[in-house]
């Protein structure tokens, strides 16, 4: 019987339409354009604007193109799993919310939350729900509105975040494409570096948790950035390792958009050029679980059916892993 893999059959980005620039972010904080670029590479990210818009209008804006383009109705999808770290609250789901708003009234849903890391884990998890002939057709969207937990008069993670989502479907596949392997690793010691401490059961919503900005993220930068360097790429490197892969045998590197400096060194320790590189934090920012997928939509047309693609991530937890994926379709 022939092996069933897990493959990506499409892809879908969302991005709201205001775009903050590092010229605008002068006017809120002490930082200036040429700073914010050397140090993280990004130019401008998107904010979603408008009153009760959430992460899961994200999500639904992904989706909706992804079904539209697969012409596909929304009953027929079997599963919804939403990666975000930015819930539209804390229940239910931001995944039940979606499925409702789109009509996927045969799904069923949830959310994963894993910090940067939630799309690569609900990827890796969606596939064995596929692998085991129980399920045809998953959604994994990341969607995040982290505008909504940043703090704009903090300039160590304002001029990181913008909001966006991105929707992949999988699908089961006889040809030997799909995903092949990932490895997922994550060290709870890390949870001091990088959280948000406030509106959960730890400390729930007060007059002081408001007044010590508990509800925004909190980043010690250089610490976050020294294991994320590490943790990416070497799960990135052990990936090619496990499965005999050099350089040359990668299409892509397609890397959560965190910091340019991480990404250019997991690409460094696989052995690739720049131009194997998917790159959009000059234009998106951090958009948390937005990143990879949107990275994959926006590159769509630049893949070719067989491709060797590694998906690498690393976010708060400390969360971080890789994926080793065969590209299942042209779409020129």
């Amino acid at each position: 019987m022939t092996k069933l893999k897990a493959a990506i059959t499409g892809v879908h980005g969302y991005v709201p339409d205001y775009i903050l620039t590092n010229q605008e972010l002068e006017t809120m904080v002490d930082t200036n354009d040429e700073w914010i670029t050397t140090r993280t590479g990004i130019k401008e990210r998107r904010i979603l604007k408008g009153e009760d818009l959430a992460s899961s209008d994200l999500g639904v804006g992904a989706i909706k193109g992804l079904l539209q383009k697969k012409d596909i109705a929304a009953e027929e999808i079997d599963c919804i799993i939403c990666a975000t770290a930015t819930p539209d609250m804390i229940f239910p789901s931001t995944a039940c919310i979606i499925a409702d708003k789109i009509g996927a009234k045969n799904a069923f849903a949830y959310d994963l939350m894993a910090a940067c890391s939630g799309f690569l884990f609900s990827v890796a998890t969606a596939a064995k729900y596929i692998e085991t002939g129980a399920y045809k057709k998953i959604i994994v969207v990341g969607a995040d509105k982290m505008s909504s937990i940043v703090d704009y008069t903090d300039r160590q993670t304002c001029i990181i975040f913008g909001d966006g989502a991105g929707a992949v479907l999988l699908e089961p596949n006889i040809e030997g494409l799909g995903v092949y392997d990932s490895i997922m690793k994550s060290n709870g010691e890390g949870r001091h570096y990088l959280r948000m401490t406030g509106g959960g059961s730890y400390h729930p919503a007060s007059e002081e948790t408001i007044k010590n900005k508990e509800h925004f993220i909190h980043q010690e930068g250089q610490t976050v950035f020294k294991f994320a360097v590490k943790g990416m790429a070497d799960v990135s490197g052990e990936i090619m390792e496990k499965n005999n892969l050099k350089g040359e045998d990668i299409a892509w590197l397609v890397p959560h958009q965190a910091n340019k400096r991480i990404i250019d060194a997991t690409a460094n320790r696989m052995g690739i050029g720049t131009d194997k590189v998917m790159l959009n934090i000059q234009r998106y920012g951090n958009t948390t679980n937005g990143t990879i997928p949107l990275c994959l939509w926006e590159w769509e047309n630049q893949l070719n059916k067989g491709d060797n693609l590694i998906l690498a991530a690393f976010g708060g937890g400390f969360t971080w892993g890789s994926i080793y994926l065969k590209w299942a379709y042209d779409n020129k």
